[in-house]
């Protein structure tokens, strides 16, 4: 797949959305309006763990630095960061005259009550923060050193801890202090540019800018499900930018002249993961998958190049471990659609076919509305793994209400279909999905000793020319018998109106602080 971003013009989908506009509405200025294709569930900052989410909550909860879009570490609400002498002490300055939304002072208090909070096991937080950012880095606990100095401690050295720390969502300990913790989860009291004004489950949220950052006055998100829906919104003016189009309706949204469609080879990747805990195993198909011949012979009898091809309309390759290119394991090759091989191990593992044809049966559970194309590609996997044998159950779920408390509680399976963010700027960050065997993203309950006692020696290595051999050793054993049948890094296509400008990131993360109206 070409990894450089890219603009798609009419007449490269395979089929075309035929939509007629009667005139496009007239819009507010002040105001910026996205169509998001999956609804939110909670402004707990411990809780927050879906895309779509948390790119709600960055616009109101601030970070002590952030990630560009080029992976480069920019100050936030601090200017300054220092490591202690044993590189387990992370010195963060915060910028003079910063507030709450509810008018305090933000100082280090605020955030080192923010870092204790979200780490309370009394509060039984389980979003990406407390799962995957404190599992992660080991955190330890927060201090604050003086009004402007707080020190994150974590139990070892790490080398990509202060990206990770980036995730944090700052909030303000006076006004969380009276809330409940089901108070809280409705009424965000944040520390960034916009303050939550109104949500509508299910419909939309509204934010109003409250600081100097961000060129709208207001920024409407509404939770659209259906993409033609999405798309006839974008097209008739009453969105702006709109997310997950996919790819039949591309050629309708150039054709409109009123909107173009931005699409970049994402960073997300694409898995049906294979889930290993005890609870799974009771289940249809649990014990067969418990096998890694059973894994690997499933690995060939998916043709993902074709998914790409047919269904999310771009080239790709199939990718061979969790980690993006050009930071993956260069000596792995990806996996061959090979159906004949597929079964012949399948044979060898002892899950021949019966005389009914089938090998055995197995439980598929997927979200539906994420990801693009999401329902097809999920159709097209079950007839692949039907065609060589297996009774798929598939079960297509509800996105937030259904699925993600069941990603929450990592129960999903025995197979599941999933997408998990990545980044660019380091392999050991796409890896760390499954830094630790109870980790909250650990969604496969996967405890290979061959990849996890090797963490350690990671976090003690002082060069990345010491790290990559034990990266590429770890990612052999991904591929070899790890708990991920491999797919495909997602493309992201965007439609964006000719009203705003606005450039698409790679990573999924749709910040608005630098859209603008054109001139």
């Amino acid at each position: 797949m070409n990894h450089m971003p890219m603009r798609i013009r009419s007449g490269v989908c395979l089929l075309a959305l035929t939509l007629t506009v009667a005139g496009c509405a007239q819009r507010d200025e002040n105001t910026i309006v996205v169509g998001l294709s999956a609804d939110i569930t909670t402004f707990e900052p411990g809780m927050i763990s879906s895309r779509d989410n948390a790119n709600i909550a960055r616009h109101i909860f601030a970070g002590l630095f952030s990630l560009d879009a080029d992976g480069q570490h920019v100050p936030d609400l601090a200017h300054t960061l220092e490591l202690t002498d044993d590189g387990t002490g992370y010195v963060y300055t915060l910028r003079e005259g910063l507030t709450c939304h509810d008018g305090e002072p933000l100082t280090a208090e605020d955030v080192a009550y923010t870092f204790n909070r979200i780490a309370d096991p009394a509060n039984r937080f389980t979003g990406n923060s407390p799962g995957f950012v404190f599992t992660s880095i080991g955190f330890q606990n927060a201090e604050a050193l003086d009004d402007l100095r707080v020190q994150i401690n974590i139990a070892r050295k790490n080398p990509i801890a202060f990206g990770l720390i980036t995730e944090i969502y700052v909030h303000c300990k006076d006004s969380y202090e009276r809330m409940s913790l089901d108070e809280a989860a409705s009424n965000p009291i944040g520390s960034g540019p916009y303050r939550l004004a109104s949500w509508t489950r299910g419909s939309e949220v509204v934010l109003e800018k409250v600081k100097d950052r961000g060129n709208f006055q207001r920024i409407v998100w509404r939770i659209i499900p259906e993409a033609s829906t999405r798309t006839a919104e974008l097209v008739a003016g009453n969105v702006d930018i709109i997310t997950n189009v996919v790819p039949e309706q591309i050629e309708a949204i150039e054709a409109s002249g009123r909107a173009e469609v931005h699409a970049v080879s994402g960073t997300r990747r694409m898995y049906l993961g294979f889930n290993l805990s005890e609870a799974s195993r009771q289940m249809p198909g649990g014990e067969a998958i418990q096998d890694p011949a059973v894994r690997r012979a499933l690995q060939y009898a998916v043709d993902v190049p074709t998914i790409c091809r047919q269904l999310l309309s771009v080239e790709c390759q199939r990718a061979t471990g969790p980690v993006n290119p050009p930071n993956a394991n260069p000596n792995l090759t990806p996996y061959p659609f090979d159906p004949a091989m597929a079964e012949r191990l399948l044979d060898e593992a002892g899950w021949e076919r019966g005389d009914d044809g089938i090998r055995f049966s197995i439980r598929l559970q997927a979200g539906r509305g994420r990801y693009v194309n999401d329902v097809n590609v999920i159709l097209a996997i079950t007839q692949y793994l039907e065609d060589v044998g297996l009774d798929v159950e598939l079960e297509l779920l509800e996105w937030a209400s259904v699925y993600t408390p069941l990603l929450r509680e990592r129960s999903m399976g025995p197979l599941f279909f999933l997408g998990s963010g990545g980044g660019l700027w380091s392999p050991i960050y796409d890896m760390t999905d499954l830094a630790d065997v109870d980790s909250g993203t650990n969604y496969t309950h996967w405890d290979d000793p061959r990849w996890f006692s090797r963490w350690a020696e990671l976090s003690e290595a002082e060069t990345a020319e010491e790290r990559r051999p034990v990266i590429d050793e770890m990612l052999q054993v991904f591929y070899d018998d790890g708990p991920w049948l491999h797919l495909y890094f997602q493309p992201d296509f965007y439609g964006v109106s000719n009203r705003v400008d606005w450039e698409a990131r790679r990573d999924e993360r749709v910040y608005l602080f630098d859209a603008r109206l054109r001139l």
